[in-house]
């Protein structure tokens, strides 16, 4: 999206005016779908939850709501199934980010539910990441590769992502290196879950949506079966596709996120609907 300030007014009447016109309804729960917004961080779900929030059918929970998040991670299941019962929207639409993890068990708790996991290139993403987060990158990678960490970067990772990379992983190496790390182990739970085969998830790409943004919207929209409006694409664009250089990944590292890579790029070519 484009993040200047006249879009932020629109969007800001938008709600308001969806908020009234959502106040005269109230679906049964059997009528509300849940749909969780998942990915990597920097890979584009805000702006996949702002098109969303452009929906008169949907209620958007973002990480910074505190009804839903504390500090970014999601409440319990007791307190999201509450939210949920007295949404007056029929689409119950939440961020997962720190429960990427969980996605097929939450999938199955909330049904009826579905999935949009949304994944962005690798250097692109690390160069965010060291934009936004940098400051203690390097020590929370350490931890959670070694495992010695409760924090939710560590949970759900498998052995043989581990053993990957652990002798690569140090608290010797740059930012860069761990921003590349978390690229790969986090993105790839998305296998490790078998969401490929479920057919209640939804793969997309952060760089197709961005170049192509009114045919993805479209295909995003026919899969969670909420009616298309253009101002849900209007304001996506793609200046951010490539805009720096590549970072400079240690090889053996790049060489696992582009496998990585590699196995989702014939997914965004035939993923799920036509």
């Amino acid at each position: 999206m484009k993040y200047d300030k006249t879009n932020s007014i629109k969007l800001r009447l938008f709600l308001l005016y969806k908020r009234n016109y959502l106040s005269l309804f109230s679906p049964s729960a059997a009528n509300k779908q849940t749909v969780f917004v998942s990915g990597m961080q920097r890979s584009g779900t805000n702006m996949l939850m702002k098109v969303l929030d452009y929906s008169l059918r949907a209620y958007v929970y973002h990480e910074t709501d505190v009804r839903a998040f504390d500090n970014f991670e999601m409440r319990n299941v007791k307190v999201i199934r509450r939210l949920l019962e007295s949404s007056k929207a029929p689409f119950f639409i939440i961020k997962t980010l720190c429960e990427l993890q969980n996605i097929s068990q939450l999938t199955n708790e909330f049904q009826p539910a579905k999935t949009i996991w949304i994944v962005r290139n690798y250097d692109d993403v690390s160069n965010s990441m060291l934009a936004s987060f940098k400051k203690n990158i390097v020590s929370r990678i350490v931890r959670a590769v070694k495992q010695e960490t409760d924090e939710w970067l560590a949970a759900g990772m498998s052995q043989q992502t581990k053993q990957q990379l652990e002798h690569c992983v140090h608290p010797g190496m740059n930012e860069v290196l761990a921003a590349a790390a978390q690229w790969y182990f986090r993105n790839i739970l998305f296998f490790e879950q078998n969401l490929h085969d479920d057919d209640k998830v939804l793969l997309v790409s952060y760089e197709q949506l961005g170049t192509q943004p009114v045919s993805e919207v479209q295909r995003i929209c026919k899969f969670l079966g909420i009616t298309y409006n253009k101002s849900m694409s209007n304001d996506i664009f793609s200046g951010s596709i490539s805009r720096r250089k590549k970072p400079d990944i240690n090889p053996e590292v790049r060489e696992l996120c582009g496998q990585l890579m590699a196995q989702f790029e014939p997914l965004f070519i035939n993923n799920k609907p036509v």
